[in-house]
């Protein structure tokens, strides 16, 4: 395949030096990122023969090329890497990971905490995980907590108890809070809970079991009594979740692939304990070759993530010796990625290649019956063709207060969560429902993007008049609020949009919904076929809308008292709602104590008591 005119002095002035190019399409898009050892030479290599399937594809849609030159292929591998997670190219393997991965931390306090943690791994203290879930860490702390009663409660907790709590008294703590342990013997139970999480489980067993012989020896026999308990709870604990005469850290990652979709499942093993499984459904073109795949997987998922000396994968990927190099770059320390194991691994690398055919084949059902419910949505709609982007807009507000609307959208594959949005409506009548739709469409279809208040996802692909155009738009509601939707519509000169209103049945109940289409002077009810879906988008709207006003409401009841405070800003309120464990706390403290508190002046402490006693409450 000759390249066109224009790109011949292009690809001429290459150089033969490694770097990163971007193919890109007329309108400016980013098609493909790759990288090259030789730019030159690679990337002239796309046009010099004919190309198929998604490569000659893309090469159809080539109009212009940047390249940029980096100083090794390593650090070509790395700038691709970023360029891939920011650009989201269409023919590249994608991995839409944005949930970030939680880890069980233990503070670096005297008497430390070990908890949930998520966020930078650049925290005091010590860091165990990555887990696959949240569920797999709070599983982890309640099976520690039988064993080594090392404390869980927060800070500003643990900092003004006068009496021990429950969990003192169901004996999964000791209570340091008001000293009914000594350091000395809370760090060795700290010592020993580091030693489990490291996977050195079987120091642990020989250490317990020496001290329960001693305990009784000294005829210490509730002491050994409590020592036999957690005996056998950790033998069971070792029985359930250690892997046999594993001790490291690794990863296994198998791939599958059917039908043009990939399933990559992640194995998660941390000290020879399995943690969890996760499963991931990266984007690629339909003829991607697994190896090609695996590379793509593994650049984006260890962009941002710890990665364990090994990494057991089912299919080696393209160019492992220089993926080897940057994980170990990433990693501070050598990295491997093994395809040949034996024994234990290969029996967990076969189970894991299985549970990633079944995520695979349940996508797959799932998508099936996603795609009949969607086509027979556009049937009961008279729609032309099948829907590509559909939105569902919501309100919530608790008697008028803090009122939010929420749009959520759904495309030919399903829910789009980072397109979700939020708005926040003031400056309307309380409880006026018709006006917060109104304010939030008017915001949402605005032609510029800037005017789109958003939550923290990113922006959506914006395509007809600057922002992205739904097919069918639903809300929430019957005629009175298609009315307002068809009126900021006509207002801003939208066209081409199918708008739908969800009002509920009679005896409003699920099932019994009736739709009001824009255009249509009698309400239809949908075919049990397609009623799944609308009542999914429908309730997801509700959902996404409710949960953003409990978090705003939330929000200003905690902070509005302290908020209107002269001189206690953000830094300030969050110092001590942190020091006396919230808004109650603050409100029952005296002007010593709230003056106690650093950068607390006896003024402002005066300012901030008067504030809960001598006025009303904000």
């Amino acid at each position: 395949m000759a390249a066109p005119a224009d790109l011949r002095p292009l690809l001429a002035s290459l150089p033969l030096l490694p770097g990163v190019y971007r193919m890109l399409a007329a309108d400016g898009a980013v098609l493909y990122v790759g990288k090259a050892k030789l730019l030159k030479r690679r990337v002239s290599s796309y046009f010099g023969r004919a190309q198929q399937g998604r490569i000659g594809r893309m090469v159809r849609l080539i109009a212009d090329i940047a390249v940029t030159v980096t100083g090794s292929e390593a650090e070509a591998l790395l700038l691709e890497s970023n360029l891939i997670k920011a650009l989201q190219p269409r023919f590249n393997v994608l991995l839409r990971d944005d949930k970030s991965y939680p880890y069980l931390h233990l503070s670096a306090h005297e008497f430390p905490r070990l908890a949930l943690y998520r966020g930078s791994r650049k925290i005091a203290g010590r860091l165990f995980g990555p887990y696959p879930s949240a569920g797999a860490v709070r599983e982890t702390l309640q099976l520690l907590q039988k064993v080594l009663p090392v404390r869980q409660c927060e800070d500003s907790v643990f900092a003004h108890r006068s009496r021990p709590c429950l969990q003192y008294q169901i004996k999964r703590c000791t209570a340091p809070c008001v000293g009914l342990i000594d350091a000395t013997t809370y760090a060795a139970d700290v010592a020993q809970t580091v030693r489990f999480l490291d996977g050195r489980s079987a120091e642990l067993v020989t250490e317990l079991a020496a001290a329960m012989t001693q305990a009784a020896a000294d005829l210490e026999f509730e002491r050994a009594a409590v020592l036999r308990d957690r005996l056998m709870t950790l033998r069971e604990m070792q029985r359930q979740h250690t892997l046999g005469d594993e001790r490291g850290d690794l990863d296994i990652i198998a791939l599958a692939q059917d039908g043009g979709l990939c399933a990559v499942l992640v194995c998660f093993i941390r000290g020879g304990r399995n943690l969890g499984t996760r499963s991931f459904f990266p984007q690629a073109p339909a003829e991607t070759l697994p190896a090609t795949v695996l590379r793509g997987f593994l650049l984006q998922f260890y962009a941002d993530k710890a990665v364990p000396p090994e990494v057991i994968v089912s299919v080696a990927p393209d160019e492992l010796a220089l993926l080897e190099q940057l994980l170990s770059d990433r990693a501070g320390q050598q990295v491997r990625i093994k395809t040949k194991v034996r024994t234990e691994r290969a029996r967990l690398l076969a189970l894991a290649q299985e549970n990633a055919l079944v995520a695979l084949h349940t996508r797959l059902a799932r998508q099936s019956n996603y795609a009949q419910q969607l086509a027979a949505l556009a049937t009961a709609l008279e729609l032309a063709t099948l829907p590509q982007r559909l939105e569902c807009f919501d309100v919530s507000h608790t008697q008028g207060e803090l009122t939010v609307a929420s749009c959520v959208v759904f495309d030919a594959t399903g829910a789009q969560t980072a397109e979700y949005r939020r708005f926040n409506i003031d400056g309307i009548t309380p409880g006026d429902d018709y006006a917060a739709l109104e304010m939030a469409l008017t915001r949402r279809f605005q032609a510029k993007s800037t005017q789109l208040p958003i939550d923290q996802s990113p922006q959506p692909p914006f395509s007809k008049g600057g922002i992205s155009m739904p097919d069918v738009l639903f809300i929430d509601g019957g005629r009175g609020q298609l009315a307002v939707a068809a009126r900021v519509v006509q207002t801003l000169g939208i066209t081409g949009m199918t708008l739908v209103g969800v009002a509920k049945g009679a005896e409003r109940r699920p099932g019994t919904e009736q739709l009001w289409i824009l255009g249509q002077e009698t309400a239809v009810m949908l075919p049990d076929a397609a009623l799944p879906l609308l009542l999914h988008i429908r309730d997801e709207a509700h959902r996404f809308a409710i949960t953003g006003h409990r978090q705003r409401r939330a929000k200003a009841r905690t902070t509005s008292a302290l908020e209107a405070i002269d001189g206690v800003g953000a830094k300030r309120r969050q110092q001590l709602l942190k020091q006396f464990g919230g808004l109650r706390g603050v409100a029952q403290a005296d002007v010593a104590t709230l003056a106690a508190v650093d950068g607390i002046s006896p003024v402002l402490a005066q300012r901030i008591y008067a504030a809960f006693h001598d006025a009303p409450h904000a």
